[in-house]
């Protein structure tokens, strides 16, 4: 086994077992605020009803959304078992309505972008052949489907889902990455007040009254990457250059591969029970102690054989090739250093809004990561108001 193998079985093992303790499978209601993110990479929703169809009266659900995040599972619904389902998604921060009914898939997008922070109202309804999608009252999608295999007359159980599908995901037609940083507030599903189960590794967490874009950090956990999976070396001469733009304490990254650490800043053994807010200004190189006011830029470029942080030489060693490691595969952290113990973790873990994380000039999206902890969002970070529903 090789040694990323080894911390990232190891590093998971100890989360698994982590989350295994504090279990309890649950309900809550669906018109309750409801944030669908904070949960581990899954397609299963993070909660799920069902109820007879005989005693549903109109098929359709309305409920407010707000999001920062292009892409991810919102709401899905099937009968039969899962055998006619369709599933509410945006990609690109567009809506996208997918459906599979008897021998027919269907994949359609459109409407106004809804990733822009703004709550949005909702309404899916089925009239006859038709899906339809509402945003804010105004019709944006409609999608008919008619096949000699369907049914006119729906019986049997109806199942819902949020922040997921019950279905295989290999039966979309456009497949799409499930993780969604969003809130779902107000929800009316099928005029029924049934109570919903809760996936049991979710944690019902509060929705940031307001929100602006960036990765928030709550200090008690870390995205870690594959660098084999990130955009790779250009020239030599420019080497890997990893820029974040913020406002932090802690530990802001680290980076790991056999026989080498890196971690940014590093903690002496006396800084180890106190908050050490880092605050680089942009080629300056220095260090201060003080809560940035304002947001920073950092600047970390990985050459052959060294490491700079905004042009200062942090790290130069003619034996390690780091250009040969990133291509390979290090340890990419934000926010931690993988495999840190629980005496030293909780005081080095990153708190703050990372506003911008660039690798080669490319956004990196925290949903992509090798591990997220659930405590991170991925798109989303508390700020003023940007608007409410009119």
């Amino acid at each position: 086994m090789d040694y990323l193998t080894k911390v990232v079985v190891l590093f998971l093992f100890h989360l698994y077992f982590g989350w295994l303790s504090s279990i309890s499978a649950s309900t809550i209601s669906g018109g309750e605020v409801i944030n669908l993110g904070h949960r581990p990479p899954s397609w299963a929703p993070i909660m799920q009803t069902s109820a007879n169809l005989s005693d549903v009266t109109s098929i359709r659900s309305f409920f407010e959304f707000r999001t920062l995040d292009p892409e991810g599972a919102i709401f899905y619904g099937d009968t039969k078992e899962g055998r006619d389902w369709f599933v509410l998604s945006l990609r690109d921060g567009i809506p996208e309505m997918q459906i599979g009914k008897a021998n027919i898939l269907v994949s359609v997008k459109g409407g106004p972008k809804l990733n822009d922070g703004a709550w949005y109202k909702l309404e899916l309804r089925s009239e006859g052949k038709y899906v339809v999608l509402e945003v804010n009252n105004k019709v944006e999608l409609a999608v008919g489907l008619e096949s000699a295999e369907t049914d006119d007359v729906l019986t049997g159980i109806i199942r819902l889902g949020l922040g997921g599908m019950l279905v295989d995901p290999k039966r979309l037609l456009h497949p799409f990455k499930p993780q969604m940083d969003g809130c779902v507030r107000g929800g009316m599903w099928l005029n029924l007040s049934t109570l919903w189960e809760t996936d049991p590794s979710w944690e019902l967490r509060p929705c940031f009254p307001e929100i602006k874009k960036g990765s928030y950090f709550p200090g008690s956990g870390l995205a870690v990457f594959n660098t084999s999976d990130l955009p790779g070396v250009e020239t030599v001469e420019k080497g890997i250059t990893i820029e974040v733009y913020g406002s932090w304490q802690g530990t802001l990254l680290s980076l790991q591969s056999p026989g080498f650490e890196y971690v940014l800043p590093k903690f002496e053994g006396n800084q180890e029970n106190k908050d050490l807010t880092m605050e680089l200004k942009e080629g300056s190189g220095s260090v201060n102690t003080a809560p940035p006011l304002e947001p920073t830029k950092l600047t970390l470029n990985i050459l052959k054989h060294s490491l700079t942080v905004n042009g200062n030489t942090v790290v130069e060693d003619e034996s390690l090739d780091f250009l040969s490691r990133w291509r390979e595969g290090m340890l990419l952290a934000f926010g931690g250093v993988p495999g840190q113990t629980k005496d030293t973790e909780s005081s080095h873990h990153l708190k703050g809004c990372l506003e911008k994380i660039l690798i080669q000039g490319e956004d990196t999206d925290l949903d992509r990561a090798l591990f997220k902890h659930t405590s991170v969002s991925s798109h989303s970070c508390p700020a003023k108001a940007i608007n409410e529903l009119t």
